[in-house]
């Protein structure tokens, strides 16, 4: 676990905490709110997002150690840790909290059913039982939703235009994997003439013979699902990825930098700034039941033409007009 001070010395460094905001209201002058946040990643692998979320508040009069102060809490890629870590927050006590991802989520909503839960990203919230719908989400859970299921075709699409000689591919998932998110790729799949193997990643431990297998068996392409397992590990990911030869896409544009071929994903930059205003709003008294969960807005795709020229693979022009990032 990851401790506070390490958190504000890693922010710090991106000189995101310092600064004389307006405080949202004078009756808050003399109270400092507490933001907890609970994490199935790591520190390190988290900072960039934090730091988004952390101007996010700062635009909205909300400055670190002076009228806010961030409580974070990581289980460093496993999901075990989660429902103490959010008991261990709750009794802070704490006046919202942030997470990110259904098991932290869930862990959250497990310990208290009162607490405001803002989420930064969630993979289909109402698929996972996490909201009762995206319009009212009718209790102390909201923020914005990944839209995971909606673009797990288009990944695949993607992937297929790349390489259009690839017919099977092995999807690398944690074990959060939902119905909706599988009926989506069985039928772009099957519209792709795609065999798909599905391969659910329980612990950072299995990655290396997850993807042995993969290769050895199921893929001539690779679709890799990130989430905060996979995250704390996302570099050696990429170095799987590229000793596979197989072409790749990821839900992580952070994956791609890393040597992956493709990614496709909404700006998590993007859903962290806006669970800021979320997390403005509860500590302003709106109740979390009141605010519709979001959509993304903004997306990427990122091609990393090192890695296709590794791979011997020409993208198609077609695919890369479509890019809104090219790593040369």
């Amino acid at each position: 676990m990851t401790s506070r001070r390490q958190f504000v010395q890693g922010a710090a460094g991106l000189g995101l905490l310092a600064g004389c905001g307006r405080l949202p209201g004078q009756a808050q002058q003399a109270r400092v709110f507490r933001i907890g946040y609970l994490s199935g990643a790591s520190a390190s692998s988290d900072t960039v997002l934090l730091a988004a979320f952390i101007q996010g508040l700062h635009e909205r009069g909300w400055v670190e150690g002076q009228n806010v102060r961030l409580e974070p809490r990581y289980s460093d890629g496993r999901d075990d840790p989660l429902p103490g870590l959010a008991a261990e927050l709750v009794s802070l006590p704490i006046d919202v909290l942030l997470t990110t991802g259904v098991p932290a989520t869930r862990a959250a909503k497990q310990a208290t059913s009162t607490l405001p839960i803002v989420m930064a990203s969630s993979t289909d919230p109402v698929g996972t039982g996490l909201v009762s719908s995206l319009a009212r989400p009718g209790a102390n859970v909201t923020g914005l939703s990944s839209a995971s299921a909606q673009l797990a075709a288009k990944r695949l699409q993607l992937l297929k235009e790349a390489a259009p000689s690839i017919s099977r591919v092995a999807v690398i998932r944690g074990p959060e994997f939902i119905d909706r998110e599988r009926e989506a790729l069985a039928a772009v799949a099957a519209a792709l003439a795609l065999e798909l193997h599905i391969l659910l990643v329980r612990g950072a431990d299995e990655l290396d013979g997850y993807f042995e297998l993969a290769i050895r068996e199921h893929g001539d392409g690779l679709l890799v699902f990130e989430n905060p397992v996979l995250r704390t590990r996302r570099g050696r990911v990429a170095e799987l990825a590229l000793q596979s030869r197989l072409p790749t896409i990821s839900t992580s544009r952070e994956m791609a930098a890393a040597g992956l071929l493709m990614a496709y994903a909404p700006s998590r930059a993007d859903l962290y700034r806006r669970a800021a205003a979320y997390v403005d709003k509860v500590l302003r008294g709106t109740s979390p039941a009141d605010l519709p969960v979001e959509q993304p807005r903004e997306f990427e795709f990122v091609i990393n033409l090192k890695t296709a020229q590794a791979l011997g693979l020409t993208i198609p022009p077609h695919v890369l007009l479509q890019a809104t990032e090219v790593i040369q």
